[in-house]
């Protein structure tokens, strides 16, 4: 699989030489762009991590460029519906679209979707990096990674985790854990986070693995328990947590992640612009300190950087969902 540690992918790379430069582009009628509000389609619903996040840089873009951001949300089928409308829409430079971890388990997920996930769409900048966190309930006598994989090897199929959807990273990361430790654990299907939270912390699942914007506040409320987190170090936001690398599962990694992208013939320039924008918006002091305190780390880089970590993404977890016998839908 491919080495895609969060620090290299940190490094892919905020202050990078050349990433940071003036630039103005114009459009096909001669206008200085951009000269109307731009629309940025977040292919999730209002109030989650997705729309959080992408709401800040929005305000800072907006700032930066003296034109509104407008956060468009379009949730629905994992990310697809609002995907297809970014894939669909007019090339000018006035619909951004936010892209995130279901984008790469989505071609391993679906037998057809209704968009090229590479060749309708072009790559802007990476957005940040996070990690998940694995929980346990309370109720079972686990304190540990180690812990986990025995009482799971103790009990086959007996042990069950919570799943949003076959291409989440809450699932993802669950199976990639059985493959790695020879363990047999459910997957019990929800439709909500918040209700697997729920019934994690009551008993009714042993087991999830979500991001820290999720579980963190349960974690530190006692309501479940953290055992481990997902990256190669540690999360400076829980730092008493292991990761799964250090704690029994060498090797494990799991990299959340988002960022930005156009339908695939907005021109360059206009590309390269907001490349430009999105970059100074991750270094502005809100957006790290927003970012830190939920251990996202902000990531920004080249176009043909996010390009080559979506691609080495598509590959990497297309082979744990195919090791995991996950038929496409």
């Amino acid at each position: 699989m491919a080495k895609l540690s969060l620090l290299s992918v940190a490094g892919m790379a905020l202050l990078a030489p050349g990433v940071i430069f003036a630039q103005t582009a114009s459009t096909s009628s001669g206008q200085t762009y951009p000269s109307k509000p731009i629309r940025l389609i977040v292919p999730f619903a209002a109030g989650g991590s997705p729309d959080i996040t992408s709401r800040l840089v929005a305000n800072e873009l907006g700032r930066q460029m003296g034109q509104q951001v407008v956060v468009d949300n379009r949730a629905g089928a994992g990310g697809i519906i609002g995907t297809e409308m970014i894939a669909r829409a007019a090339p000018d430079g006035y619909t951004l679209g936010y892209v995130a971890f279901p984008f790469a388990t989505n071609p391993s997920i679906y037998a057809k979707l209704p968009y090229d996930s590479l060749g309708d769409f072009q790559f802007v900048s990476s957005m940040l990096a996070g990690l998940n966190l694995l929980a346990v309930s309370p109720s079972l006598p686990i304190l540990s990674v180690k812990d986990l994989i025995e009482h799971a090897r103790s009990n086959p199929d007996r042990l069950s985790y919570g799943s949003t959807g076959a291409g989440t990273s809450n699932t993802v990361s669950m199976e990639l854990f059985k493959a790695m430790t020879g363990t047999r654990l459910l997957a019990i299907s929800y439709k909500a986070v918040q209700q697997t939270i729920t019934d994690v912390a009551a008993g009714r699942v042993d087991v999830f693995c979500d991001n820290m914007t999720s579980i963190l506040p349960h974690a530190k409320a006692g309501r479940v328990r953290g055992i481990a987190v997902t990256a190669l170090k540690r999360s400076p936001v829980i730092p008493e947590l292991p990761t799964l690398d250090e704690a029994g599962v060498p090797g494990f990694e799991l990299i959340t992640w988002s960022g930005y992208m156009f339908p695939l013939r907005v021109p360059r320039e206009i590309v390269m612009q907001l490349n430009v924008e999105i970059n100074k918006a991750l270094l502005t002091q809100i957006v790290q300190e927003k970012f830190a305190a939920v251990g996202y780390t902000p990531v920004g880089g080249t176009p043909e950087q996010f390009s080559e970590f979506i691609r080495a993404e598509m590959d990497k977890w297309g082979k744990v969902i195919k090791t995991a016998g996950i038929k496409a839908q």
